[in-house]
């Protein structure tokens, strides 16, 4: 139970509401921010202000998953305009507060290292991100299945990078029935790949390797998908990027070749947002008791 326990939700999106509905049923006192559009059934939900009164007394301060951004502000779904943050208002909060957030920038960063609190990166979390890569991977191929005429059935797949959202889509695909093949760059995850009875290539021999495919997944955040590598692809090749903004792909060049490219962060929120919601509330609720 979360009896006692004061935790303010600053913004965020369908993710966030089933973190709410679950602290409330610990029995914890919950204060709204950024949430002026969100019709939520519960009394003990309070829609407020930032306010001294309500910082100084806070034991978890819940960012969006999507986190604050360099210039102070959280994005909610449920409020007209971002919510605006200060370093004053981080330097009100006790120093048990625990601050989390899905990720994390510089300034969020070095804000609770100068202030001595505690900062959790839930998508750094094994427990959060092997789980949160399953929503993902669904949303992933329901896109492709989406955006092509062919079946995934069949399809020459390629995977670039082999983290956790990596090995879950390529598993999927391979469950589907696709031809699969990951980039990579590390002895350890060839191996791990060839284990799974999957190719594998060197993400250096992706101008070469992706020559064929139908469709390719990306999850790396830093240029992959260059213009280089997209001159030598299938036009009919659909590319769906999963990496965070502003992802591994020239889009650009993409469109100008003719490629059908789509940039799709944040998938768990936008497929599956009660069970990404569940995910990260058992983690908070465990977390903001330790």
């Amino acid at each position: 139970m979360l009896t006692g326990m004061k935790m303010a939700f600053l913004g965020g999106d369908a993710r966030i509401i089933e973190v709410i509905r679950h602290v409330l049923d610990l029995d914890a006192t919950v204060y709204l921010v950024g949430f002026a559009d969100l019709d939520l059934p519960a009394n003990d939900a309070i829609k407020t202000d930032l306010s001294p009164e309500v910082l100084k007394e806070l034991d978890a301060l819940i960012l969006p998953v999507t986190g604050m951004s360099d210039d102070w502000t959280t994005e909610s779904k449920y409020a007209a305009r971002p919510i605006a943050l200060t370093d004053e208002d981080f330097a009100l909060l006790p120093k048990h507060c625990k601050i989390f957030t899905g990720i994390a920038r510089n300034v969020l960063n070095e804000t609770c290292r100068r202030h001595g609190l505690r900062l959790i990166k839930l998508m750094e979390l094994d427990e959060v991100a092997i789980l949160n890569s399953i929503p993902t991977a669904e949303g992933a191929i329901q896109m492709a299945m989406e955006q092509t005429d062919i079946t995934i059935h069949g399809s020459n797949v390629a995977v670039l990078g082999f983290g956790r959202c990596g090995i879950t889509i390529a598993r999927m695909c391979t469950g589907i029935g696709a031809k699969v093949k990951v980039g990579a760059r590390k002895e350890a995850d060839f191996a791990r790949i060839r284990e799974m009875g999957v190719e594998f290539f060197h993400l250096a021999d992706s101008n070469i390797e992706l020559t064929q495919s139908d469709i390719v997944f990306n999850t790396i955040p830093a240029p992959v998908l260059t213009s280089e590598v997209l001159s030598r692809m299938q036009k009919s090749c659909v590319i769906i990027d999963i990496a965070s903004k502003p992802g591994g792909t020239d889009f650009r060049f993409a469109e100008k070749r003719g490629i059908k490219a789509l940039l799709a962060p944040s998938l768990p929120g936008i497929v599956a947002p009660k069970t990404a919601g569940r995910i990260l509330a058992n983690t908070i609720c465990r977390l903001v008791l330790d």
